[in-house]
């Protein structure tokens, strides 16, 4: 599974990003502040994540962000995980300061 397969929407209302797969809903929570998102909450069935859909998703989500040039703040662990998995990607889409 790749993170370009996977059709993310931005549900404003809801403030999260959400992707369905296997007729099963995932999602990401946040909140925006200024030019600051912080990815707040994954929600994701233990299946989908046995199945290796976790990563591609957070990929998924963190390509759409820093597509907006906005900074990107990981409070919800298994986001934090993936972006210290990965520094070299995606630490410019961190506030200046802040390390994980």
């Amino acid at each position: 599974m790749n993170a370009e397969d996977l059709k993310i929407t931005d549900n404003e209302f809801l403030r999260q990003f959400e992707v369905s797969i296997n007729n099963e809903l995932a999602a990401i929570e946040y909140v925006q502040q200024e030019r600051k998102i912080f990815l707040t909450k994954l929600q994701m069935s233990d299946v989908l994540k046995e199945q290796g859909y976790m990563e591609p998703f957070i990929k998924a989500v963190l390509e759409e962000i820093k597509e907006r040039n906005t900074r990107v703040m990981p409070t919800s662990p298994e986001v934090a995980k993936y972006m210290r998995k990965n520094k070299r990607l995606y630490k410019d889409l961190l506030p200046v300061g802040i390390n994980i």
